[in-house]
């Protein structure tokens, strides 16, 4: 069942939202060479903390860190370390979820370290705009299958592939909720979009083949030809004025990332 939330309740969301915002943007402007990911962890739990929120994804079915860090050909839940070191032309995804108030967000933005090669930053750029696109069709009345189909066909006409194994999803009182919201998809298919709605909407798109696997510590999910991968993500909700990123702060304009 899709819950569609109230305006206090949207508001709730927003809080928990900018917890998330707030810890994202932090993380973005402290990745560099040298650093470990357990480092970039051990700062979102102290902020998130700070903040009077908890980590939405420490103890989410085992899982052991506040933070997902994937790096290069790791898509999503890759599991932070001190013995994982960030190097110069990196690419990191940062995945983080906080709850508050008993209200859940949740995004991801993938960040360059340092200078990395220009195809990986088209890769990050197509991602990221695909997510915008994507973002555009959250409207009452449109489809969940528009939504769908705005990041794979963004990816797919820039030369990339959309994940088929991990999907985006409906967000609320629990961290996972219906619907779930593949990446791909036929416009015009699938539910149809109410105000109060909120989604997780988060393309990952791969710079080779869509296939993935997920490694022996039964989280980090990797491209299965090594080729790179990139995760943007933010909590979205249907209003009656279209789409309200609860993920970022209410005034902000122009691109998400």
């Amino acid at each position: 069942m899709i819950v569609c939330k109230s305006a206090a309740e949207l508001e709730k969301m927003h809080r928990a939202g900018m917890v998330v915002h707030d810890v994202l943007a932090e993380l973005r402007g402290m990745v560099r060479p040298g650093m470990t990911t357990r480092d970039l962890d051990a700062v979102a739990e102290k902020m998130t903390s700070e903040r009077g929120a908890k980590p939405a994804f420490k103890g989410y079915m085992g899982y052991p860190a506040t933070l997902c860090t994937s790096i290069n050909s790791e898509v999503v839940h890759g599991i932070p370390s001190s013995k994982r070191r960030i190097s110069e032309g990196d690419i990191v995804s940062l995945d983080f979820g906080a709850e508050c108030g008993g209200y859940f967000a949740d995004a991801a933005v993938t960040v360059a370290v340092g200078a990395v090669a220009p195809e990986r930053e088209r890769l990050l750029r197509i991602t990221r705009e695909s997510l915008d696109r994507a973002i555009e069709k959250v409207w009452s009345g449109n489809r969940l299958g528009d939504v769908s189909a705005a990041v794979q066909q963004w990816a797919e006409q820039g030369g990339f592939s959309v994940v088929r194994e991990f999907v985006g999803h409906g967000i609320g009182t629990k961290m996972h909720e219906e619907p779930q919201l593949p990446n791909y998809g036929e416009p015009g298919r699938g539910p149809k979009l109410r105000e109060g709605m909120v989604l997780a909407i988060e393309p990952m798109v791969n710079a080779g083949r869509p296939d993935v696997r997920v490694l022996e510590d039964h989280w980090t999910a990797v491209t299965v030809d090594g080729s790179d991968s990139a995760h943007f993500e933010h909590t979205v909700a249907v209003t009656k004025n279209g789409p309200w990123v609860l993920t970022r702060p209410r005034d902000a304009a122009g691109p998400c990332w």
